[in-house]
Protein backbone atom coordinates (compact mmCIF):
# COMPACT_ATOMS: atom_id res chain seq x y z
CA UNK A 1 0.00 0.00 0.00
CA UNK A 2 1.12 3.66 -0.23
CA UNK A 3 1.76 5.95 1.99
CA UNK A 4 0.22 6.09 5.86
CA UNK A 5 -1.56 9.41 4.66
CA UNK A 6 -3.22 7.48 1.57
CA UNK A 7 -3.85 5.04 3.40
CA UNK A 8 -5.89 6.92 6.33
CA UNK A 9 -7.38 8.51 3.90
CA UNK A 10 -8.98 5.50 1.98
CA UNK A 11 -9.93 4.08 6.30
CA UNK A 12 -11.78 7.10 6.46
CA UNK A 13 -13.45 6.84 3.10
CA UNK A 14 -14.45 3.59 4.19
CA UNK A 15 -16.07 4.41 7.16
CA UNK A 16 -18.01 7.08 5.94
CA UNK A 17 -18.98 5.65 2.96
CA UNK A 18 -19.76 2.41 5.35
CA UNK A 19 -21.94 5.28 7.26
CA UNK A 20 -23.97 6.60 4.55
CA UNK A 21 -24.84 2.99 2.69
CA UNK A 22 -26.38 2.02 6.39
CA UNK A 23 -28.29 4.82 6.62
CA UNK A 24 -29.58 4.61 3.38
CA UNK A 25 -30.77 1.14 3.29
CA UNK A 26 -32.07 1.68 7.01
CA UNK A 27 -34.11 4.04 5.43
CA UNK A 28 -35.89 1.41 3.22
CA UNK A 29 -36.52 -1.11 5.90
CA UNK A 30 -40.11 -0.71 4.63
CA UNK A 31 -39.13 -1.84 1.51
CA UNK A 32 -38.55 -5.29 2.89
CA UNK A 33 -41.68 -6.25 4.07
CA UNK A 34 -43.73 -3.85 1.49
CA UNK A 35 -42.23 -3.52 -1.56
CA UNK A 36 -44.96 -2.09 -3.24
CA UNK A 37 -43.46 0.96 -2.05
CA UNK A 38 -40.67 0.91 -4.09
CA UNK A 39 -42.95 1.01 -7.07
CA UNK A 40 -45.65 3.64 -5.78
CA UNK A 41 -42.89 6.11 -4.19
CA UNK A 42 -40.32 5.74 -7.23
CA UNK A 43 -40.41 3.65 -9.85
CA UNK A 44 -43.71 4.85 -11.59
CA UNK A 45 -42.18 8.40 -10.83
CA UNK A 46 -38.95 7.59 -12.53
CA UNK A 47 -41.14 5.57 -15.49
CA UNK A 48 -42.81 8.59 -16.06
CA UNK A 49 -40.07 11.42 -15.80
CA UNK A 50 -37.51 9.06 -16.88
CA UNK A 51 -35.58 9.46 -20.77
CA UNK A 52 -36.52 6.32 -23.53
CA UNK A 53 -33.89 4.25 -21.98
CA UNK A 54 -34.10 4.44 -18.45
CA UNK A 55 -38.41 4.47 -18.69
CA UNK A 56 -38.08 1.24 -20.95
CA UNK A 57 -35.27 -0.24 -18.12
CA UNK A 58 -38.02 0.88 -15.22
CA UNK A 59 -41.43 -0.35 -16.61
CA UNK A 60 -39.72 -3.75 -18.59
CA UNK A 61 -37.33 -4.80 -15.45
CA UNK A 62 -37.50 -3.05 -12.42
CA UNK A 63 -41.33 -2.72 -12.48
CA UNK A 64 -42.02 -6.46 -12.44
CA UNK A 65 -39.05 -7.15 -10.26
CA UNK A 66 -39.82 -5.28 -7.48
CA UNK A 67 -40.74 -7.37 -5.13
CA UNK A 68 -37.30 -8.82 -5.46
CA UNK A 69 -35.34 -5.87 -6.11
CA UNK A 70 -36.53 -4.35 -2.82
CA UNK A 71 -35.51 -6.31 -1.07
CA UNK A 72 -32.04 -6.38 -2.95
CA UNK A 73 -31.48 -2.78 -2.06
CA UNK A 74 -32.23 -2.46 1.32
CA UNK A 75 -29.89 -6.01 1.69
CA UNK A 76 -27.40 -4.39 -0.60
CA UNK A 77 -27.31 -1.14 1.14
CA UNK A 78 -26.59 -2.27 4.77
CA UNK A 79 -24.88 -5.12 4.04
CA UNK A 80 -22.11 -2.44 2.39
CA UNK A 81 -22.58 -0.64 5.07
CA UNK A 82 -21.64 -3.15 7.87
CA UNK A 83 -18.78 -4.38 5.29
CA UNK A 84 -17.58 -1.30 4.79
CA UNK A 85 -17.73 -0.21 8.74
CA UNK A 86 -16.27 -3.47 9.50
CA UNK A 87 -13.20 -3.78 6.94
CA UNK A 88 -14.80 -6.97 5.82
CA UNK A 89 -14.10 -7.70 1.95
CA UNK A 90 -13.85 -4.19 1.29
CA UNK A 91 -12.60 -4.15 -2.13
CA UNK A 92 -15.95 -6.43 -3.04
CA UNK A 93 -18.18 -4.54 -1.06
CA UNK A 94 -17.30 -0.80 -2.83
CA UNK A 95 -17.11 -2.87 -6.28
CA UNK A 96 -20.86 -3.91 -5.69
CA UNK A 97 -22.15 -1.55 -4.26
CA UNK A 98 -20.63 1.26 -7.00
CA UNK A 99 -22.35 -1.36 -9.59
CA UNK A 100 -26.02 -0.91 -7.32
CA UNK A 101 -25.51 2.53 -7.11
CA UNK A 102 -24.58 3.03 -10.90
CA UNK A 103 -28.28 1.01 -11.84
CA UNK A 104 -30.18 2.94 -9.53
CA UNK A 105 -28.82 6.52 -11.23
CA UNK A 106 -29.52 5.00 -14.87
CA UNK A 107 -33.18 3.65 -13.62
CA UNK A 108 -33.89 7.31 -11.83
CA UNK A 109 -32.09 8.94 -15.48
CA UNK A 110 -30.24 10.76 -13.25
CA UNK A 111 -26.95 9.68 -14.73
CA UNK A 112 -28.25 11.47 -17.90
CA UNK A 113 -28.00 14.96 -16.52
CA UNK A 114 -26.01 17.71 -15.48
CA UNK A 115 -26.98 17.94 -12.44
CA UNK A 116 -25.63 14.13 -11.57
CA UNK A 117 -22.26 15.83 -11.67
CA UNK A 118 -22.96 18.13 -8.69
CA UNK A 119 -25.34 15.49 -6.76
CA UNK A 120 -23.75 14.41 -3.24
CA UNK A 121 -25.38 10.82 -3.96
CA UNK A 122 -23.93 10.76 -7.36
CA UNK A 123 -20.82 11.53 -8.54
CA UNK A 124 -18.89 11.60 -5.13
CA UNK A 125 -20.05 8.36 -4.13
CA UNK A 126 -19.27 6.79 -7.37
CA UNK A 127 -15.74 7.74 -7.15
CA UNK A 128 -15.82 6.86 -3.49
CA UNK A 129 -16.59 3.52 -4.07
CA UNK A 130 -14.28 3.05 -7.16
CA UNK A 131 -11.24 4.84 -5.60
CA UNK A 132 -12.25 1.97 -2.80
CA UNK A 133 -12.78 -0.82 -4.74
CA UNK A 134 -9.53 0.08 -7.02
CA UNK A 135 -7.52 0.70 -3.22
CA UNK A 136 -9.45 -0.47 -1.04
CA UNK A 137 -7.30 -4.19 0.03
CA UNK A 138 -5.02 -4.52 2.71
CA UNK A 139 -5.73 -1.50 4.66
CA UNK A 140 -5.41 -1.38 8.04
CA UNK A 141 -7.94 -2.51 10.12
CA UNK A 142 -9.44 -4.43 7.46
CA UNK A 143 -10.82 -8.16 7.19
CA UNK A 144 -10.75 -10.68 3.90
CA UNK A 145 -8.76 -11.87 1.33
CA UNK A 146 -5.15 -10.58 1.70
CA UNK A 147 -6.16 -8.02 4.16
CA UNK A 148 -3.43 -7.20 6.66
CA UNK A 149 -4.41 -8.41 10.54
Amino acid sequence: MGSAKAQNGLIALRLLLGVFFLFEGLDKMAWLFDPSLLVTNSLQNWARNGVPISRWYVETICIPGAPLFARLVFLGEVATGAALLLGYWTRIAAAVAFLMVLNIHFAHSSIFRFSFLSQGDGLPVLGGLLALAIGGQDLALSRGPRAKR
